[in-house]
């Protein structure tokens, strides 16, 4: 028992998609903070991009376009305004609702991140078929829909 063994995960465990999504997510985090940004965050640089595509648009609703919780993206605005990257503002048509802008700072980090983003993105696909990778990503995102979907059923 005392010598180091290198174990596979058992064959159910490995048969399990929750357990390969977690791999995946575990390995994307590890890579995103050394080879893009350890302070900036994934949900953060996704509202930074999406605050960019629909300036002036509310919180609500980029919320929905990033696949964050109103409660998440509270958080992320709140952090993301405190460092100087957006703005929010009252919506013209509801006080109560906040519109968000990119500040020059906010634009600089967008974009320095999209570059270390892009990199990482190549990286990652690097051992799938080029013409494939496009695919890959696709269905990636396919396959979140869906899990988000059962995430809302009442039961499955």
């Amino acid at each position: 028992m005392g010598r180091r063994v290198s174990l596979e995960a058992p064959a159910d465990l490995a048969a399990a998609p929750g357990y390969g999504a977690r791999r995946l997510y575990q390995a994307y985090l590890a890579a995103w903070n050394r080879h893009v940004d350890s302070v900036l965050t994934g949900p953060q640089f996704a509202v930074l991009s999406a605050v960019r595509a629909y300036p002036g648009f509310d919180q609500t609703a980029l919320a929905k376009a990033v696949a964050l919780d109103t409660s998440t993206m509270a958080d992320v605005c709140r952090r993301l305004e405190n460092r100087g990257l957006i703005a929010r503002g009252p919506a013209p048509h509801d006080a109560r609702a906040k519109v968000l802008t990119l500040t020059e700072d906010g634009l600089a980090a967008f974009r320095e991140v999209t570059r270390r983003t892009r990199k990482l993105d190549q990286a990652l696909l690097a051992g799938c078929p080029e013409e494939r990778r496009a695919e890959i990503a696709g269905m990636l995102n396919e396959l979140g829909a869906l899990w988000e979907a059962v995430a809302e059923r009442p039961e499955i």
